[in-house]
C-alpha cells in the first residue's frame, strides 16, 4: 500500500513544473497526509557529534524547507535531524523562473535558484512556535545584493542563535555570483573569523555554544581543498558538510537538460562528492565532524558516506524520485546493514573506506 502510495505520488508531482510539485509537496506535509515513519529506534544509529545527540545519522539537507514550513514534518519522515533555509537577511526572489530542472534518466536535478527565501524574519517567527525539541539546524546564506555578505552571516548568527541547534555557513552555492569567491583563503578566514566571534559572543551571553559547520563545493581544487582545511582546523571550526551542488555535467545521460545552468544533484553527485569528503577528511584528520551530502539514495550509499569519512550524511534531491518514504527506508537499512555486520554502532564503519576513495577524481 505505501509503494502504492509512493508511485502515484510521483507520477501525480511529476505532472506539475518541478517548483510547483515542491510547493505541493509542503502542503502535503502540512495537511498531515505524506505517511509518518514507524521505524523504531535503534541505539546502533545514535550519534554524539559537536556536542549534540542525533537519534539517527540521516539529516534532510537545506534547500527543501527554505523558509522553515516544516521541519517537525520532516522529522517525522524519520530523518534524525532537519536543516532549514539556506535563509538570507532580506527577503528575495531568487533567479528568473524557470530556475529547477529534472534529469529524469539521470535521477537528477539542476537548480538555479538563487537563494530564494522570505528572509531572516519569516523563518525566525516559524521557528520560535514550534513547541518540540527536534534538532533542527539553521543554514544562513548572504543577500545577492548585499555590499557586506560576511556581515549578512554574522547577522544570521545573532538572529537565530535563540532557536538554532547548529548552523551551517553555505559559501558553496554556484547560483549566487561570486558567493563561491568567499572559499577563497583570505576571504574564508575573515568569515570565520567574524561568525566564529559572533557565535562566541552569543554563547557567552546565554550559557550555551551553538555549533557552527561550513558547507564547500565538491568543485574545489586540491590546493582549494588544501587552504579550506587549513582554515577549518585554525579556527576551531565545529565541521564541515560536503557537500553543495556541483558544476559538472559529466556522464550524464540527459544532454539536453545537462544544457541548463546550475547546481546539479541526486544521484549523479554521490561520487564526486563522496570523493571530496574522503580528501577533506584525510585532511582535517579524525576527529573534525563532517556531514557528507550528495547522491543518497539508500541505506548502502548513506553507509558509504560514512565508510568514506563521514559521521552523519544529508539527502534532499533523491527524495525527488524516490518520495517520502525514502528516509524510514535508509534508517531501517541502516539497522540492517548494523546486523549484517554485527556492527555495535555504525560509527564503526566510519572512515573504513576513506583512503579507497580519495584516490577518486
Amino acid at each position: 500500500m505505501l509503494d502504492l502510495f509512493q508511485s502515484l505520488g510521483r507520477r501525480g508531482l511529476f505532472l506539475f513544473d518541478p517548483e510547483a510539485a515542491h510547493g505541493l509537496s509542503i502542503r502535503a506535509l502540512k495537511t498531515g497526509l505524506v505517511p509518518v515513519c514507524n521505524a523504531p529506534a535503534d541505539p546502533r544509529l545514535k550519534q554524539t557529534i559537536a556536542g549534540l545527540t542525533f537519534a539517527n545519522p540521516l539529516g534532510l539537507a537545506a534547500g527543501y524547507d527554505k523558509n522553515a514550513e516544516v521541519p517537525e514534518e520532516m522529522l517525522r519522515l524519520g530523518f534524525g535531524f532537519t536543516e532549514i533555509g539556506t535563509v538570507t537577511p532580506k527577503p528575495q526572489a531568487g533567479n528568473d523562473k524557470p530556475r529547477i530542472f529534472r534529469l529524469v534518466a539521470d535521477e537528477g536535478v539542476i537548480n538555479r535558484l538563487g537563494f530564494n527565501n522570505a528572509g531572516h524574519e519569516a523563518a525566525y517567527e516559524r521557528l520560535s512556535k514550534l513547541r518540540g525539541n527536534g534538532l533542527i539546524g539553521v543554514n544562513i546564506g548572504a543577500n545577492k545584493d548585499s555590499s557586506d555578505r560576511i556581515a549578512d552571516y554574522v547577522t544570521g548568527i545573532r538572529r537565530f542563535y535563540s532557536l538554532a541547534r547548529y548552523f551551517t555557513a553555505n559559501i558553496s552555492s554556484p547560483n549566487t555570483p561570486g558567493l563561491r569567491d568567499l572559499q577563497g583563503r583570505e576571504s574564508l578566514a575573515a568569515l570565520l573569523s567574524a561568525v566564529l566571534a559572533a557565535r562566541d559572543d552569543k554563547a557567552k551571553k546565554s550559557g550555551r555554544q551553538v555549533p557552527v559547520f561550513l558547507k564547500i563545493a565538491p568543485d574545489l581544487t586540491e590546493e582549494g581543498m588544501d587552504d579550506i582545511a587549513a582554515e577549518v582546523l585554525a579556527h576551531k571550526l565545529d565541521g564541515l558538510i560536503v557537500s553543495n551542488t556541483t558544476l559538472s555535467r559529466d556522464g550524464l545521460k540527459d544532454q539536453m537538460q545537462a544544457k541548463e545552468a546550475g547546481g546539479l544533484s541526486g544521484k549523479p553527485l554521490f561520487a564526486r562528492s563522496t570523493a571530496v569528503l574522503a580528501k577533506m577528511r584525510k585532511r582535517v584528520g579524525p576527529d573534525l565532524p563532517i556531514i557528507g551530502v550528495g547522491g543518497v539514495s539508500s541505506a548502502e550509499t548513506a553507509a558509504e558516506k560514512i565508510r568514506a569519512g563521514a559521521d552523519l550524511v544529508q539527502l534532499y534531491s533523491c527524495m525527488v524520485y524516490e518520495g517520502p518514504l525514502l528516509p524510514g527506508r535508509i534508517v531501517r537499512g541502516l539497522s540492517d546493514i548494523c546486523d549484517r555486520e554485527k556492527l555495535t554502532s555504525i560509527a564503526d564503519i566510519r572512515g573504513s573506506k576513506t583512503d579507497e576513495w580519495a584516490k577518486r577524481f
